[in-house]
């Protein structure tokens, strides 16, 4: 077997064919498990991720993340989340998957060996940009190749692998090495590894999205409210940070245009929704900071009458 953790076999996996269904269950729970506790080591260059991810969309930069097969597929879940979850800009969002986004019916392993590919689709990685590279092993050729022109052209470069001295981190301005143990079934890194990285992803954007102000005590505060059940969860975060009833959340948010930030300051006493709005870009869009103003704004009013 590989030297490599990802690719070698699991100690208690002899004879597992054999094994009564619960126990196979229950050893393939448990390899899930001590792969997510892997994360734990890693959670300071999650943060220094999180720090090249918000400065990049703060700028105006594009998030890029990039990926072949299962690793791949949990970088394209994280990203089409973000817009819908935390309002950012599909614009700023760019997801590169060996073989294209077609290719994700029924996942050829061919593209991920394509280092020329890689190459190809990185042309439209700009040196204002941070880029994501992740790879189970971390010398997948199409990923690792992306990673080669980030560098080249002056972007960040954020590189997530499950190997110790994998080629993917070499050259990252954050490596996040995430030490999974071997799986279960060997090699079938959408199971142990992929978990560890669904995490990691989950953590690395989350913390972004604080950083650029879009979590407010727990809510996201700048989800996008294009349905019913979101439309719902909108007016309970204002009527809840606002400390006003649903029914009055809910004009606020009418009266925002459908953000819960411009609705909880319109509750707050801002003037109108254009005030609001120039109270969060004074503040960074962080909902905190455009509360505070406001009040500071509202005493002083009350100090002159």
């Amino acid at each position: 077997m590989s030297s490599n953790a990802t690719e070698a076999r699991h100690g208690k996996a002899e004879g597992l064919d054999m094994f009564a269904p619960a126990e196979i269950l229950r050893l393939l729970a448990s390899g899930q498990q001590e792969a997510a506790k892997t994360v734990d080591s890693a959670i300071p260059s999650i943060a220094r991720a999180a720090d090249l991810a918000a400065a990049t969309l703060r700028s105006g930069g594009k998030l890029v993340y990039a990926g072949a097969g299962s690793a791949g597929l949990v970088a394209i879940a994280d990203a089409l989340e973000l817009p819908g979850t935390y309002g950012i800009a599909p614009e700023q969002i760019t997801v590169l998957f060996a073989g294209g986004l077609s290719a994700t019916v029924d996942l050829p392993g061919g593209p991920e060996d394509d280092a020329a590919l890689g190459a190809r689709d990185a042309h439209i990685v700009g040196a204002g940009d941070c880029v994501i590279c992740v790879s189970a092993s971390g010398s997948t050729p199409y990923t690792v190749a992306v990673a080669d022109v980030a560098k080249a052209r002056g972007a960040k470069l954020v590189a997530m692998a499950n190997n110790a001295g994998a080629r993917l981190l070499e050259g990252a301005d954050v490596a996040i090495l995430l030490e999974t143990p071997p799986e279960v079934i060997a090699g079938s890194t959408r199971m142990g590894a992929a978990t560890a990285q669904k995490i990691a992803f989950n953590m690395l954007s989350t913390l972004t999205a604080v950083k650029l102000g879009h979590v407010h005590d727990g809510h996201m505060v700048n989800l996008r409210a294009d349905n019913d059940k979101l439309r719902i969860r909108a007016a309970r975060m204002v009527a809840e940070i606002a400390g006003i009833g649903f029914e009055e959340a809910r004009a606020w948010m009418d009266a925002a245009g459908g953000s819960v930030k411009v609705a909880v300051l319109l509750a707050a006493g801002a003037a109108d929704a254009d005030a609001a709005r120039a109270l969060l870009t004074r503040s960074g869009h962080v909902l905190r900071l455009a509360l505070d103003e406001l009040q500071a704004q509202q005493k002083s009013s009350m100090k002159r009458a």
